[in-house]
């Protein structure tokens, strides 16, 4: 994030002794990013947590992904997907590449564990539902339409107060606001389409002093483990620092109009080392007299697009639905479908919610999500052939 939080007691210096009200110290861990060079924040715990009882294998199914080949626009209808877990082990896989994977969850029940991604960022968008990321930083309570951002290496446990529908997206990397929209000191810009206080940092918690055995499961691209610690993994007395997770709700996206039709980077809100994100909310349209709302005929000719539609009326596509996942892969023209052009016109709003994101490497589909595919989507664009013709 581009700014500093402090939660809860840190000492007057980093790296000098903080001790405890019985004599003895507490634990500072320092938690960065990119080596020592990037985003990080100190932690102090109560004990160490280094402390490890023991290492047992996590087996986890690897992905099984197939090529876009033959390369077509693709539709996955997710809400036909039941298949109800936590928001780990409940994931069902979409999409992928080496930069990102797409999932949903659709979570009805707490983590009995703990969980830490230590192979990339991870960025949840909650479609439906309420309830509360627990993390080592404290706790953040989500409801529909927020982003989750969870830095790489956090620990962390959802509970839901009721049924969530997650939109989960595992990157490679650190997921960030946009360059563009910071100014040289970090802090976000006058033409940014969110400011400051529109984030949300965590609730720092009472620090759980306890000891026994708590269960945190740990991937790392591709390589897993349980390891079994000692000490309670929320017992902060405090941090401060740059990095830690955070809470952004669409409905404070201050959208970008224009005389005539926006592009999609337009609407960006975070980005990521091989993808782009966007965020598509209510908004005025376009205000030349002349203006086609709905977007014009595109070629992604250097990257996939890939949208979840999360409500509204999306005018400039039919046969979509709350859930729906549009692929538009690169070298397959997409756009408005037959009719919209002209059904869009004179409209002055729009009152969709769609997320969107764009990766610069082509993306496998995952077996599991053929299950819900709408195998004929690329027809969707045909128009009917007048009689006689």
């Amino acid at each position: 994030m581009p700014f500093y939080v402090r939660a809860g007691a840190v000492p007057e210096k980093r790296h000098i002794q903080f001790r405890r009200p019985d004599g003895g110290l507490y634990a500072e861990e320092l938690f960065s990013t990119k080596g020592f060079s990037s985003v990080y924040s100190l932690l102090y715990h109560l004990r160490p947590p280094t402390a490890v009882l023991e290492v047992r294998p996590w087996v986890r199914d690897p992905i099984a992904y197939l090529p876009n080949d033959p390369l077509r626009n693709r539709h996955l209808l997710t809400s036909r997907s039941s298949t109800p877990g936590d928001a780990v082990e409940g994931r069902v896989p979409l999409l992928g590449n080496a930069d990102l994977a797409l999932s949903i969850a659709d979570v009805d029940r707490p983590m009995d564990y703990f969980y830490r991604n230590a192979g990339g960022d991870e960025l949840l968008f909650v479609h439906t539902g309420s309830g509360t990321l627990e993390t080592v930083f404290g706790d953040l309570a989500y409801r529909a339409h927020d982003y989750l951002l969870v830095p790489c290496g956090t620990t962390y446990r959802v509970k839901p107060a009721e049924p969530t529908r997650f939109v989960m997206y595992e990157s490679s990397g650190q997921v960030e606001i946009p360059k563009r929209f910071r100014n040289a000191y970090g802090q976000l810009e006058e033409h940014a389409p969110y400011y400051e206080r529109d984030f949300r940092a965590p609730l720092l918690r009472d620090p759980i002093d306890a000891q026994g055995e708590y269960e945190v499961r740990v991937t790392n691209a591709g390589r897993n483990a349980t390891l079994v610690m000692q000490n309670h993994p929320f017992d902060l007395v405090g941090w401060d620092g740059f990095c830690y997770p955070y809470a952004f709700n669409v409905a404070d996206y201050a959208p970008i109009t224009g005389k005539l039709h926006q592009p999609p980077p337009v609407h960006a809100v975070f980005e990521a080392p091989g993808a782009a994100f966007c965020v598509f909310v209510p908004r005025l349209f376009d205000y030349h007299p002349l203006a086609i709302p709905v977007p014009y005929n595109h070629s992604s000719v250097d990257c996939d697009e890939v949208i979840y539609y999360v409500n509204g009326n999306f005018m400039s596509r039919r046969g979509v639905e709350q859930g729906s996942v549009t692929l538009h892969a690169a070298g397959a023209t997409h756009g408005p479908q037959p009719g919209a052009v002209e059904g869009s016109l004179g409209k002055t709003s729009t009152d969709e919610i769609a997320i969107m994101v764009d990766t610069f490497a082509p993306l496998n589909i995952a077996e599991r999500a053929l299950a819900f595919e709408h195998r004929d989507y690329y027809r969707s664009w045909l128009e009917p052939v007048a009689a006689g013709r």
